[in-house]
């Protein structure tokens, strides 16, 4: 079954704890704290496999949890950090919030792409020993790591896109000019799921066609699957509309040409501006008076129209050399860009609950909202440092340090953070 959608959850691996331990040693009088920091937790990591063409596999699968890393030891030891979990998946596929539809990444080279970051591993003890501070007896918990709820989203890469009415040619056309073998009988909805072939044109030029299984009206709210078949003509470069130019089925080609259009663009407006031409099959079996009148009909909407015989290949040769033409003036298959958060402004913020812990003369603040806020700043950035400051006191962090009892000079800990307090 070809499956192009799919929700799952996944969760990047906790950091594991700092540890809280003293140095033991013969001869050695007053070690010291040594405990050592917890190790980082895996990431979720999205890559390409070649070798699968659907989202199958996460139908039986919908959860993916990365492995924690290992708490710190004696001795200075850090624990290990945990390997990061990789989700293969096929070429194309969109990694969006599930919340928010948010594009996280479009998987399409090789490149591994890391989608959830794991938490980084506590402090151990040994981190929090000063001149006046010689045996702390607390160390930092590790940093949980993201989660989120994911839809994938299969959008084939390929050139061109052969769009039309279900049993016009389509799969007999990208049978005759590719390798490819999608299956052809005289009925409708024969090819049930997106079919890509490689056309070899000179040497040293070739470009990917999509065969789309067949539209009909209302193919984009969904009616005849037209709505989960349209998403792969999104990324298509030109699109190749074929058409019965005999009528053969009883239907009128003039009408079915105005209907796939008007389907696409319901679906995407972009898609009505995508450049295209239009091919009428089924010649042999049309007057040449039909194949005029339509080739008046589609020229003077302003596409170029090449009637064929797709069966024995009659025609083929000039549509090929057409596309490859226009291909050569055309900008690449789309990639789409991450969609990243806006900073949120200061004034949108409400007061938030935090809870605030003090070991010795350490205050340890803790919030799942604040770690949210403090993935998006940039420390190193003193706009951003600013930023951040401001959203401490409007949210009620400061006065909560203060109702804790919390002195000028003291150490604030927040998660990977430490600073001392200022009035």
């Amino acid at each position: 079954m070809f499956i192009d959608v799919a929700k799952i959850k996944i969760k990047a691996g906790d950091g594991g704890n700092g540890a809280v331990a003293f140095h033991r040693e013969k001869y050695v009088a007053a070690g010291g704290p040594d405990g050592g920091d917890g190790g980082r937790g895996g990431n979720i990591v999205f890559q390409v496999d070649t070798n699968l063409s659907t989202l199958a596999d996460f139908r039986y699968k919908r959860k993916y949890i990365a492995q924690n890393g290992a708490n710190g030891k004696t001795n200075r030891c850090n624990g290990k950090n945990a390997e990061d979990l990789i989700i293969k998946v096929p070429q194309g596929t969109l990694i969006k919030e599930a919340d928010t539809g948010r594009i996280l990444a479009d998987i399409s080279t090789a490149e591994p792409q890391v989608i959830l970051k794991g938490g980084k591993g506590g402090w151990g003890n040994a981190h929090f020993a000063t001149a006046t501070r010689q045996t702390p007896r607390f160390a930092k918990p590790g940093i949980p790591g993201e989660s989120m709820e994911v839809i994938l989203e299969l959008k084939l890469l390929a050139d061109v896109g052969l769009v039309g009415y279900p049993n016009v040619g389509k799969s007999t056309f990208i049978s005759v000019v590719s390798e490819a073998k999608p299956n052809i009988a005289n009925y409708h909805f024969t090819t049930l799921t997106p079919v890509l072939g490689v056309v070899r044109m000179a040497e040293g030029s070739s470009f990917v066609i999509a065969d789309i299984p067949g539209l009909i009206e209302g193919a984009w709210e969904g009616v005849g699957l037209g709505h989960q078949f349209l998403r792969h003509v999104e990324r298509c470069r030109m699109l190749v509309h074929v058409v019965d130019v005999s009528g053969s089925e009883g239907r009128n080609p003039k009408e079915d040409f105005k209907i796939i259009n008007d389907e696409l663009k319901k679906f995407n407006p972009q898609l009505a501006e995508r450049p295209m031409i239009v091919v009428g099959n089924k010649a042999d079996l049309a007057s040449d008076e039909q194949i005029a009148d339509f080739a008046d009909f589609v020229q003077g909407e302003g596409y170029a129209f090449y009637p064929i015989m797709a069966a024995i290949r009659y025609g083929v040769d000039p549509v090929l050399k057409s596309i490859e033409e226009k291909l050569s003036q055309l900008p690449p298959v789309r990639h789409y860009e991450p969609e990243f958060v806006s900073v949120k402004p200061i004034e949108e913020m409400d007061k938030h609950h935090v809870e605030v812990k003090k070991q010795e003369d350490v205050y340890i603040v803790e919030g799942e909202w604040l770690l949210a806020i403090m993935k998006t700043i940039d420390f190193d950035d003193y706009e951003s440092l600013q930023y951040f400051q401001r959203v401490l006191i409007h949210t009620g962090v400061i006065d909560a340090l203060r109702d804790a009892g919390i002195q000028e000079g003291d150490t604030v800990s927040l998660y990977d953070l430490e600073f001392d307090f200022v009035e």
